[in-house]
């Protein structure tokens, strides 16, 4: 199973987009979302390119995204956060992250001023 289609529907594309990008129909990206065909290794790599993931994560041989971009710059793993476990978050968790990170910002403008 590829992942084709889930970036392609997280991008707000067609069929007919993904098929411009790879100079193939939209018959056959259609084949490559259902696995009724296999992309070859040109398409592939134009693929993992255009959305910015591995191979790997394309053919859905690897969870990572990206594992150049595997940075912990928030020193996640200190606190026992490991990448192979992520999940991206969903809508209401990304408000509940933005609530928390809104109030780590107001406190650290507090301990600047001194108050």
């Amino acid at each position: 199973m590829n992942r084709l289609k889930e970036l392609r529907i997280e991008k707000s594309l067609l069929q007919s987009d993904i098929a411009k990008i790879i100079n193939k129909s939209e018959r056959t990206v259609g084949f490559y979302e259902t696995g009724e065909r296999d992309m070859n290794t040109e398409t592939l790599a134009t693929l993992a390119d255009y959305f910015g993931v591995s191979i790997d994560y394309l053919l859905g041989k690897s969870d990572i995204r990206n594992p150049e971009q595997q940075e912990d710059p928030l020193g996640l793993a200190k606190i026992g956060f490991s990448m192979k476990d992520y999940n991206p978050p969903t809508d209401k968790q990304r408000e509940q992250l933005a609530e928390l990170i809104k109030i780590v910002l107001k406190d650290n403008k507090k301990d600047k001023e001194g108050k």
